[in-house]
């Protein structure tokens, strides 16, 4: 395939879902319940909606939507660190749109914004190192985060900031690694999936080996899948088929931009630059051992958490935002009891109906809701450290 239309083609997807359905039948049939396949990467989530995956699927296949959203697992109380230190008199803060949504216990940084912090968004971590040049006497912090996929852009910025002298630049680091999200999801008490969805840009940068422990010592299938919808309805299908056979292997659907071994450049650029943290907390899925990262000693002049001092608290999620169970799949967005009401994109409540990539966006914007068989169709309910990163073992 060469052109975009190819991955869209309506007759190449019936012939899928018909062997999807085909599959899934004979093995809903087998074990008493629906097929249970999770999708790590909110990317992935808002093309199933986009294009109305979900919906073409039988009812003996359920997907889970997991936890591969950046922006959705940031705690309150890291935001809250962040707002610090943008209120601070002689900062400016950078940051990529859907983080300045993110609510902290008392404001966003859009809000701080409102109330007169220098917060700018920017395209890339490369255009704070500009802001830095212009604004001599600031000190002008990004604040980074996202999983593997955004690391090698920011490793590179803190490598340029170094050759070039940049002294008034500097980073607040929240990237996390996405193997111990996986491991932690799987030893999460009563969770139930039978395969998995691999997330593309993040395998675009680790490869493929680093998930051999989940069929390894889970033995469950995953497959590398693209973001287009016969991406995803292949990727699916070839879940199904490991399942029928009782196999489980890594297999790669997205070979045409993920490689085995991933991107030795970037990989090269982010463990210079930066080491595992011993734990980082994450949003509804608490405290993960090796999760996220640090700027390693080297580099610790560009560290913000070093130049500034931060409230460093844990905040509690409200007791009404059921995030945590959405991110591990234990609820579906519809089934929290302030989606669509108190929590909106307007007025969002939780991680997950702010980032692009969250679950509960995708749902409100596309129309997702509990299916139902009607007439023998699908319709909606709509409803108002010491490893190497990118190597981690299980």
């Amino acid at each position: 395939m060469k052109y975009v239309d190819e991955y869209r083609d309506p007759a190449q997807a019936a012939k899928l879902i018909k062997e999807i359905t085909r599959l899934a039948d004979k093995l809903a049939e087998q074990r008493g319940r629906a097929v249970y396949v999770m999708e790590v990467c909110g990317g992935h989530t808002h093309s199933i909606f986009r294009y109305g995956i979900e919906n073409m699927l039988p009812p003996s296949v359920e997907l889970i939507h997991g936890p591969g959203c950046p922006v959705c697992v940031l705690p309150i109380g890291r935001v809250d660190d962040c707002v610090a230190i943008a209120e601070h008199e002689n900062a400016i803060m950078t940051t990529f749109g859907d983080a300045m949504r993110v609510p902290g216990s008392k404001r966003s940084l859009l809000q701080a914004k409102s109330l007169g912090a220098d917060v700018r968004m920017v395209y890339s971590p490369l255009d704070t190192l500009k802001i830095a040049r212009s604004n001599p006497d600031k000190e002008v912090v990004f604040f980074g985060l996202g999983f593997e996929t955004t690391m090698p852009s920011t490793a590179l910025t803190v490598l340029k900031a170094e050759a070039a002298g940049i002294g008034n630049f500097s980073l607040f680091c929240n990237h996390i690694t996405i193997i111990p999200t996986i491991k932690a999801v799987l030893d999460s008490e009563g969770f139930q999936v039978d395969g998995f969805l691999g997330p593309g840009h993040v395998s675009m940068v680790i490869g493929t080996r680093p998930y051999d422990f989940i069929a390894e010592h889970y033995r469950r299938p995953v497959v590398i899948a693209g973001f287009e919808p016969l991406d995803i309805l292949q990727s699916l299908w070839m879940v199904l088929k490991q399942l029928d056979a009782q196999d489980a292997r890594i297999e790669n659907q997205y070979s045409r931009v993920v490689p085995e071994d991933g991107n030795p450049a970037a990989l090269q650029a982010i463990n210079r630059v930066f080491e595992l943290r011993p734990f980082f907390e994450w949003r509804g899925l608490g405290s993960i051992d090796h999760s996220g990262v640090q700027l390693t000693a080297r580099y610790a002049s560009y560290d913000a958490e070093r130049k500034f001092a931060v409230p460093a608290v844990a905040i509690a999620e409200p007791k009404s935002c059921q995030c945590g169970e959405v991110l591990k799949g234990v609820i579906k967005p519809w089934q929290c009891k302030v989606y669509g009401k108190a929590c909106t994109p307007q007025t969002p409540m939780g991680a997950l109906m702010v980032s692009s990539e969250g679950a509960c966006a995708a749902y409100y914007q596309y129309g997702g809701g509990p299916r139902q068989i009607v007439n023998e169709q699908i319709v909606d309910d709509q409803p108002v450290g010491e490893q190497p990163i990118g190597e981690q073992a299980a």
